[in-house]
């Protein structure tokens, strides 16, 4: 309904106040209602010339239509992004765009401002002054105003008497307490004689509420009345309508028509032909969703059968495409609604199945006989348990293989005693039960093979667990290596489809620009492909088995899972290995590099139990100090025996056993000690006992030595018969020059050769034996100096005295010893580390002490002559006859002296030594003469002193190897100042 402001009011015909206004144009108040121009081509109309000229999918095909717009104006009109709409006319047909859209302004049009309106202002305003006066002189009659004014306010005045609540919007007469209001039920009572009361009161409400209806309906006609022209206008425009539907009507009928044909014609043959092809595709996907069932239907029976066959991984595999397949193909279908749950106890049941089975095959690998034959135990089974393991998530299988590694070696000792007990005849097993008692029966020989029998079979025992670990270490190293593939793999396919859903954007907005359809772009032929690659691409993915979605039927699946055991070859490659491989493992990882690396760790705790074991043997064999009583060959074998056995272990295992070599040191010191006190104790006898006299030679010891001077610091071997005839002699020669030596020294060499030699068999003992030497060579020379510098061997051996031939001896033996500690040092500098070079300095401390005893022993030598001189020549007077007796006895002792040394010291030596007693005579004589006032004045005395000291002269120079010997002998007297 139009308002009320387009209206005018319609007066009375009774009322004497009528309004007398301007008389309307009819023609201007029935005019059409015009609506604005629509920029939308015009809907076709009822009349057929019209629809004719509308265009035709078939005639106008080739040429531009309406149809080919780019723009969707109802769509543009509807945009959802706008949060307001409808607020206007113009936004409810045009949208919010109408309104807010700026107009360009025209560059034709001038720029309009208040300055062009000042000459208008200005003469409306004097009119408008005069227009004002007018209005107070003759003010206009405003009796319609005040008749409409009188009538509004009585309307109001009856309107006001109707009570509020019926005026209210939730009014509602089915509420008891607007019911108890309108008819207050007090006024239809007829209790209490009240009735004729009552009746006048339910009369007067019913007159109350007529006048209440009156007043309202007077109302409502009197609304009518003031808006009767808009009524008739809104009459006229729906008749206007209806005629534009009838229109309307008709056109859509025939355009109805066109397209029925149109679809007959064009589309229903293609649609049917569509329909058909969904049909089809609907039929085959349900066939194969029935085929699929089937399959998995038969899951449990081939997972027995696979079980049979300890067909572990493949069972498993079967059970995780068979979940993921009802996961995803057949989630919702009822009759697999519990094939869930069995298959997950079945899961747990494989599990179990395969630590009992990976348990079982440890035993039987490390409990099968130890030959020399390192092949692989059943290596495809161990490699399907291992991968079923890990795939399990099962990673503590390589702690069982540990216990029964441990367990195999004591039962690999029990079995080697047992075996080498019954072979002994002597050992009574009756008598003897216990195995650690039978083996200490045991002599040297026997226990030794029984050792070396225990060694190789641990060798042969670590060599098969390495081939082993090698195996499972080498599966885990796979799977870790096809992890880091496919996560590679699945970086660049990320890549790849970020870039292709880039492309295929591209693609669908440009298809959206050109006005086409997606199902115009893909046409329906291309999604069975695509659909079909997918469902290839799952059927020949590592998760699928021979049981799967594609599967015909179950016997050709049993089929193919029990012959995989029979085709395989024994040594399974990785190419086997990492085609048993899907992404079904799903470990980190870290989780299988410390998997690897525990791996790993077994191996080297392997190699601890072995090493372990042996050492307890040893522990058990030693406890009544069997071996400490060994010998040196006995020891040498053993040690080497040890030693070769720890090399081997190794080089198979990767990392040293500190517990067995811990063991050989242990008894290597024990050996050590007993070794040294032995020798330390024979060189004290022998010391003890010596003599000091110059000893003759044996031709082994010769022998002995010429070996030290080709380089063989060995004990050489002893010769045949033949050679033992030879004559001892009496000097050593050594690189050419005599060493006149005692005994002891003789001794001494060969137990030094005993030391260095021990070194070389035992390299573990190098440094204590160094350290032994040292101090066995250090008490030679103390012992040696006590007895002989110190005059010890009076009281040990009875000597009467110390000659100069004893000193003379001992200092040339501990010139042979200074000789030989050179060769010692690079002996034993070639067997120490680096850091151990500091343990050196003993040998240079050793040569010092030597040296000093030697210069200790010269000294001693001229002492002996110093004081001769000194109480020879205190008496000597300078008298006839010459020579003198004093200068022969001189000579005379100085001849002794000579014979005593000459043979015993070498001819340097010798004249070394006589310089130095040549020095002491002169000091002596040079004192004398000063004290006779004798001086070198040619006189009588002087003659007589120089006939002396010519005779000393040529009878020293006379002595063999001092012919040459400058003696200085004018500097017995005092320089003239």
């Amino acid at each position: 309904m139009a308002s009320s402001q387009s209206s005018s009011p319609v007066p009375q015909s009774n009322s004497s106040d009528a309004l007398f206004k301007k008389e309307i144009d009819p023609a201007k108040r029935f005019r059409p209602v015009q609506s604005l121009q629509d920029v939308c081509p015009k809907e076709p109309t009822g009349d057929p010339n019209t629809l004719r000229d509308s265009p035709s999918l078939v005639a106008d095909q080739h040429r531009w239509t309406i149809y080919h717009s780019k723009v969707n104006l109802p769509a543009a009109l509807n945009d959802p992004r706008l949060a307001k709409r409808e607020s206007d006319f113009f936004t409810k047909t045009w949208g919010l765009e109408f309104v807010d859209t700026e107009v360009v302004p025209s560059f034709y049009l001038p720029q309009i401002n208040k300055e062009h309106f000042a000459s208008y202002q200005l003469e409306v305003a004097q009119r408008e002054k005069i227009h004002e006066r007018c209005k107070n002189i003759c003010p206009p009659k405003d009796t319609f105003d005040r008749t409409l004014l009188h009538t509004h306010d009585k309307s109001r005045t009856d309107l006001e008497q109707v009570p509020k609540i019926f005026m209210k919007p939730d009014f509602a007469l089915e509420d008891s307490l607007t019911f108890n209001a309108v008819l207050p039920w007090s006024h239809f009572s007829t209790t209490g004689g009240k009735g004729n009361r009552d009746a006048a009161s339910s009369k007067l409400l019913q007159e109350k509420l007529s006048h209440y209806l009156d007043v309202v309906e007077v109302n409502i006609a009197h609304q009518i009345s003031l808006r009767s022209e808009a009524f008739f206008h809104a009459m006229t425009s729906q008749h206007e309508l209806q005629d534009y539907l009838r229109k309307t009507s008709q056109a859509v009928k025939m355009l109805r028509d066109k397209i029925a044909q149109i679809d007959k014609v064009m589309c229903e043959g293609s649609l049917n032909i569509l329909r058909l092809s969904l049909t089809r595709n609907n039929c085959v996907k349900a066939y194969h969703k029935l085929k699929l069932m089937a399959t998995v239907h038969q899951t449990q029976p081939t997972v027995q059968l696979l079980l049979s066959t300890s067909e572990f991984v493949g069972a498993l595999d079967l059970i995780a495409t068979t979940q993921e397949v009802l996961q995803q193909e057949l989630q919702g279908i009822h009759s697999f609604r519990h094939l869930g749950s069995q298959l997950c106890e079945l899961e747990k049941l494989i599990d179990k199945m395969m630590v009992a089975e990976f348990s079982t095959y440890a035993r039987s690998d490390l409990n099968r006989p130890l030959e020399d034959d390192f092949q692989i135990f059943e290596e495809e089974r161990l490699v399907s348990l291992v991968f079923g393991l890990l795939k399990q998530r099962k990673l503590n299988f390589f702690e069982t293989y540990g216990d029964e590694i441990i367990i195999t070696a004591k039962n690999i000792i029990k079995q080697c005693v047992i075996e080498t007990v019954s072979q002994i005849e002597e050992i009574d097993t009756d008598v003897v039960v216990k195995l650690a008692d039978q083996m200490r029966m045991m002599n040297f020989p026997q226990w030794f093979d029984l050792l070396k029998n225990i060694f190789s079979k641990f060798t042969i025992f670590l060599k098969r667990i390495n081939a082993t670990l090698n195996v499972i270490r080498s599966v885990v190293l796979l799977v870790l290596d096809k992890n880091q593939r496919t996560r590679e793999l699945e970086e660049a396919s990320v890549q790849k489809n970020s870039r292709k859903d880039h492309t295929v954007d591209t693609e669908v907005a440009y298809l959206t620009h050109e006005g086409m359809f997606l199902s115009d772009a893909y046409s329906e032929g291309d999604l069975p492909s695509i659909a079909a690659d997918s469902t290839s691409q799952r059927n020949t993915s590592p998760n699928s088995e021979p049981c799967s979605s594609d599967s015909v039927s179950e016997p050709e699946c049993t089929t193919d899972s029990s012959s995989s055991k029979e085709q395989t070859s024994s040594s399974v490659t990785p190419a086997a290995v990492e085609h048993m491989i899907s992404e079904d493992v799903k470990l980190t990882d870290l989780e299988l590099g410390k998997l690897a690396n525990n791996i790993q760790e077994l191996l080297y705790g392997a190699s601890d139990i072995c090493h372990d074991r042996s050492v307890k043997f040893l522990m058990a064999r030693a406890r009544d100090g069997f071996l400490e009583k060994l010998n040196s060959t006995e020891f040498v074998a053993l040690s080497r025996l040890m030693e070769a056995f720890i090399l081997e272990t190794e080089q198979i295992c990767g990392r040293k056993s500190m517990s067995l070599r811990g063991a050989l040191q242990s008894q290597a010191n024990k050996f050590v000690n007993r070794f040294h006190e032995e020798r330390k104790k024979k060189l004290s006898l022998l010391l003890d006992n010596e003599r000091w006299k110059q000893a003759d030679v044996p031709a082994e010891f010769q022998d002995l030595v010429d070996s030290i001077a080709a380089g063989k610091i060995t004990l050489p071997e002893k010769k045949s018969g033949a050679a033992e005839e030879r004559k001892p002699m009496d000097f050593l020669i050594v690189e050419g020059q005599k060493y006149a030596v005692v005994g002891t020294v003789l001794l001494l060499i060969r137990i030094i050769l005993e030391y260095c030699q021990c070194v070389d068999n035992i390299p573990s003992i190098t440094t204590d034996m160094l350290t032994r030497l040292s101090e066995l060579l250090k008490y030679f020379n103390s012992r040696s100096c006590q007895l002989v510098l110190g005059a010890g061997a009076l009281q040990v051996v009875g000597l009467k005295t110390i000659t100069t031939k004893n000193l003379a001896l001992s200092s040339r033996c501990l010139q042979l010893i200074v000789h030989y500690i050179p060769i010692i040092r690079a002996h034993f500098e070639a067997r120490l580390q680096p850091k151990q070079f500091r343990m050196l300095r003993h040998f240079d401390h050793i040569t010092k002490d030597y040296h000093d005893h030697i210069a200790e022993i010269s000294a001693k030598l001229v002492a002996i002559m110093d004081s001769l001189f000194d109480k020879l020549l205190s008496k000597y007077e300078v008298k006839a006859p010459v020579p003198s007796a004093c200068f022969r006895n001189i000579c005379k002792q100085m001849a002794k002296m000579h014979e005593a040394i000459s043979d015993l010291l070498p001819e340097e030596q010798t004249q070394m030594l006589f310089l130095r007693i040549n020095a002491s005579y002169k000091l002596h004589l040079k004192r004398q003469l000063a004290h006779l006032n004798v001086v070198n004045d040619g006189g009588p005395q002087n003659g007589l002193v120089t006939a002396d000291v010519a005779f000393y002269t040529g009878n020293l120079q006379a002595l063999k190897g001092l012919k040459n010997l400058e003696l200085y002998m004018a500097e017995i007297w005092e320089q003239k100042r």
